[in-house]
């Protein structure tokens, strides 16, 4: 094995197995070895978070992984960003708006949504937990978002996302909105005019990907 494709590998290798403290060094490494940034995002990174998503989906890795994994890749592309951003060129990705709904300060599994999305490239503006419907809406229309991207993990507080929905509706903003939580279902989304439901932090970047209809960057 050559270097380049030692460093290569060793890049892909550190996303798969969530190796967030050599993960920098190793990004370096790829770049002295001639590789171009995208290439790395395009070529190594987002297949092996591709992979970690596969292994989630089969029950092979859990939470604390998929966690682990998307923090170095996130770490990576942190030091990658000012040279994709130096190349140019570059597709504007859609911008998402995420939060938990009013009422509700769970957001565990929506910052990993947020992170896993970011580390597609797509534009997210987080807004925290427990956040009403009115700046949910109004944030999303000032930025032109694509997605509504709404969690919650209680059943008293699911019922705050048809609230929003309503509100979207009536406000007349064009976005498409996706749910999900620990207590949240396909037949729910369904039932409050949603656009989407994912499982996991995983089958939402997939579920964002149909609905916005982006091929796979690979």
């Amino acid at each position: 094995m050559t270097e380049e494709k030692a460093e290569t590998a060793l890049l892909y290798e550190a996303v798969l197995k969530g190796n967030k403290k050599s993960i920098t060094t190793i990004t370096k490494k790829a770049m002295d070895a001639g590789y171009e940034p995208k290439d790395l995002l395009d070529h190594w990174l987002l297949p092996a978070i591709n992979e970690v998503g596969d292994l989630f989906d089969k029950g092979k890795y859990f939470l604390p992984q998929l966690i682990a994994s998307a923090e170095a890749m996130k770490t990576s592309i942190e030091y990658l960003e000012p040279y994709l951003l130096e190349a140019g060129g570059e597709k504007e990705m859609p911008t998402i708006v995420i939060a938990t709904v009013e009422g509700d300060i769970h957001d565990i599994g929506k910052n990993l949504v947020a992170l896993m999305l970011k580390n597609y490239g797509f534009r997210v503006i987080d807004l925290g937990k427990d956040v009403p419907k009115e700046e949910i809406v109004r944030v999303a229309k000032e930025e032109n978002a694509k997605i509504i991207a709404l969690s919650a993990l209680m059943t008293t507080t699911m019922q705050e996302m048809r609230n929003v929905i309503a509100y979207k509706e009536e406000e007349q903003v064009d976005a498409k909105v996706i749910i999900g939580g620990a207590v949240i279902t396909q037949d729910y989304a369904d039932e409050i005019g949603a656009d989407g439901y994912s499982k996991d932090a995983a089958d939402a970047v997939k579920l964002t990907k149909r609905i916005l209809n982006i091929e796979d960057q690979v």
